[in-house]
């Protein structure tokens, strides 16, 4: 059930996909976070910037959540981590960032799977859950995604979610320590995806 703050969403919020669960992360999450990204590390570091040195410790965990709750607290962004259904496994995470109202009513949407629960469907259900929030519960228009251009992936994700392809912006963000291009992604409330 969504909870409602007058200033947005706050933490007790939980979202439904397709034998997915999504909230947002807690101090609790974080021996389970570790374990899983610390095993996926050479799975993860090809799409995601530099790991800081100390990115898989508690302390930084604990800023990590300190960030997330400012970005929900100013209506900039929601963080979710995704739970399979069937044991509760921490399988993955869905970050919306840069929301954005007025004249534009978008957000941009960014995703990770551990290694082991890859290309299982857990995390495009979570994708979906998301952008279902997005424009259902937050209101906005439309949500971005963009990829590298090397990752099929995560491409074929973003397609299967409904988004559409729309172009290739160069040096978009800096990952694993170098600038790459990235395809583009739209998806907007009147797709059929977006529905």
């Amino acid at each position: 059930m969504a909870v409602l703050t007058w200033m947005g969403v706050d933490d007790r919020l939980s979202l439904e996909g397709d034998g997915v669960t999504l909230r947002p992360p807690r101090m609790a999450d974080y021996r389970e976070w570790a374990e899983l990204r610390t095993a996926s590390r050479a799975f993860l570091q090809p799409w995601e910037p530099t790991w800081p040195h100390d990115d898989l410790t508690r302390s930084a965990f604990r800023r990590r959540l300190t960030l997330y709750a400012r970005d929900r607290d100013l209506g900039h962004g929601h963080a979710f981590f995704v739970f399979r259904d069937e044991d509760g496994a921490l399988v993955g995470g869905v970050n919306l960032r840069n929301v954005m109202r007025g004249v534009a009513q978008s957000a941009q949407i960014g995703y990770w799977a551990g290694q082991a629960h890859a290309r299982q469907g857990h995390i495009s259900a979570g994708v979906h859950a998301v952008t279902r929030f997005a424009f259902r519960t937050l209101g906005l228009h439309r949500v971005e995604a963009a990829c590298c251009t090397d990752n099929d992936a995560s491409r074929l994700l973003l397609l299967k979610v409904g988004f559409q392809e729309e172009g290739l912006a160069r040096g978009y963000l800096k990952i694993n320590g170098k600038w790459r291009d990235h395809l583009l992604f739209g998806l907007i409330a009147d797709d059929p995806g977006g529905r």
